[in-house]
């Protein structure tokens, strides 16, 4: 029997689970990172904090599975697309501006590169048009031109420049080799170009102000590639004592947490409708503290305002098109925290034994006895861009905004806040998808993991809202799960992602769209689109 880890690092917990061939979760951890807010708009993390939560994890999963350290195989990582910087010695660099020693972690959702990110956008460079027409503060080149411009100092002491996925496989195995799934997404490599460093675009850096990487050979963000779950070696003697394994156990190219949530759905199937094909045809939206949507193509789309085409990042030979929300389960909670009545109604939740989520959807559903759910939320809009629209209008500078906000203070108005912060969520990936079928993705099918996968009124309510049929994986943790198929297909228990995914995938249930609601759906997205354009008028009047 082959058995695997998976590890996931995601914005807030390390994630360790141990599976079988068969993709069954025998044992599973986790522990919780730091968080650093020393500016707004800056975000740090320590990867030695990361480190220290990922060894806990794995060794706490192995003891809950039974699993022997010998019978472990291969070892898969997956993480946020957060950037790390080390010295010579392999030692945390800081990239604080307090100079916070530890602190050596870009993480994934700081914004404090907006400027550098227009200030690239402002070449029109036709390497742009892989990101969507622009590049997002998110991505890596801002924050390596922001660290150049502000922190001297980080620049000249760093050594290597990695994604996180990357520095994780790096500090098990030794291995500097780069997955094309990080470098192609976030620091716009070439993938199709070849594994030896021929993506990387020489003039596109010296332009942007990064010509002193091309003139190191590109040395410290990466010189070979390897496709996501490539053997890279075997775990150091270092390593595996740090995370209770033993030499013998495989280290597999790794990819970003979204993709391995998406390469942990994309091949589940329903019941009745097997052999419908995997991948292509569905879109995995991977809902947490963000939303990601990806999308795989035979051949390649480039979408304004949506990331990609990114060649082999998830699935070898497969064109990915990314797009995604910077706050889904955070723009949930945002809408409910700031609310008068947030903290009495999680008080009356846990005194019912039930969470606010719940207690809400009780409140509007009392009062919709007559009616469909949806139709509370008529007189409610909301515009869930706290954090920037990522996509499809790829704008940082976006601020969220609520309309139709009522006097009443209590319970039933935090509900409708709650509700129609749902459904915006929706509207934007149906926005996506107008933006995608414009420019030849059409998925036939949604496919949610993540935290808000347990939200039934979200996955519903993204059913109702786009028309498609939205797909349950009943694998709770299907993130850990990609990451153990890299380690699967890695340690060569599977020849290849065909078969890990038809062995390991699993079946779901399907929720197909409500009766009756379309056209309510239908003018509530022509109102929020509308909102859009408004919230651009507006901020043009008091601008300009």
């Amino acid at each position: 029997m082959t058995f695997c880890i998976g590890v996931d690092v995601g914005t807030g917990s390390a994630r360790a689970g141990v599976f079988d061939g068969t993709g069954r979760l025998l044992g599973s951890a986790s522990r919780q990172i730091r968080l650093w807010h020393p500016k707004p708009h800056f975000a740090q993390q320590s990867s030695e904090d990361i480190w220290s939560a990922v060894c806990y994890a794995v060794q706490t999963a192995l003891r809950e599975s039974g699993v022997s350290a010998k019978d472990v195989q291969g070892i898969g990582f997956d993480a946020t697309c957060s950037l790390v910087v080390a010295d010579k010695e392999g030692a945390p660099v800081s990239v604080s501006p307090d100079g916070a020693p530890e602190q050596d972690i870009i993480l994934w959702a700081d914004h404090r590169a907006i400027g550098e990110a227009a200030r690239i956008d402002q070449t029109g460079h036709q390497r742009l048009a892989v990101s969507g027409g622009t590049i997002s503060p998110e991505m890596q080149l801002p924050k390596l031109l922001w660290l150049k411009s502000n922190l001297p100092d980080c620049w000249t002491n760093a050594a290597h420049f990695f994604d996180l996925p990357d520095w994780l496989t790096w500090r098990a195995s030794g291995s500097q080799t780069r997955s094309l799934c990080s470098t192609v997404c976030k620091w716009t490599y070439r993938g199709e170009a070849g594994t030896g460093g021929e993506g990387w675009d020489r003039e596109f850096f010296s332009l942007i102000g990064l010509g002193d990487l091309v003139e190191e050979g590109f040395a410290r963000i990466g010189t070979h590639f390897a496709s996501p779950a490539t053997p890279l070696g075997h775990l150091t003697e270092t390593a595996a004592a740090d995370l209770g394994l033993t030499t013998a156990t495989k280290v597999a190219a790794s990819m970003i947490d979204a993709h391995a949530g998406a390469l942990g759905t994309f091949g589940v199937n329903v019941p009745g409708k097997d052999g419908e094909g995997a991948g292509e045809g569905r879109m995995a939206l991977i809902a947490g503290t963000s939303a990601c949507h990806i999308t795989l193509s035979a051949l390649a789309a480039f979408v304004p305002g949506v990331w990609g085409p990114y060649y082999g990042a998830v699935l070898p030979e497969l064109w990915v098109n990314e797009a995604g929300q910077s706050m889904a389960g955070a723009a949930i909670d945002q809408v409910l925290n700031r609310h008068a009545a947030s903290a009495g109604a999680r008080k009356a939740a846990e005194e019912q034994g039930t969470n606010v989520y719940s207690y809400l959807e009780a409140i509007l559903a009392r009062e919709a006895a007559d009616e469909p759910l949806a139709f509370a939320s008529r007189h409610r809009h909301i515009l869930p861009d706290f954090n920037g629209n990522r996509a499809p209008l790829a704008d940082p500078n976006r601020l969220g905004v609520t309309w139709g906000q009522g006097a009443g203070p209590g319970d039933r108005d935090l509900a409708l806040d709650y509700l129609a912060c749902v459904q915006a969520l929706a509207y934007g990936t149906r926005h996506i998808l107008d933006q995608l079928d414009q420019n030849g993705v059409r998925p036939s099918a949604i496919v949610i993991s993540g935290g808000l996968a347990r939200n039934r009124l979200y996955c519903q309510t993204h059913a109702d809202v786009t028309g498609l049929p939205v797909m349950l994986p009943e694998q709770e943790e299907p993130v850990l799960l990609g990451s153990a198929m890299l380690a699967a297909v890695g340690a060569g228990g599977f020849a290849d992602f065909s078969g890990a995914m038809a062995a390991m995938s699993g079946t779901a249930v399907v929720l197909e769209p409500a009766t009756g609601i379309r056209d309510y759906h239908d003018r509530k997205y022509r109102v929020f689109r509308d909102m859009h354009d408004r919230y651009a008028e507006y901020r043009d009047m008091m601008t300009n």
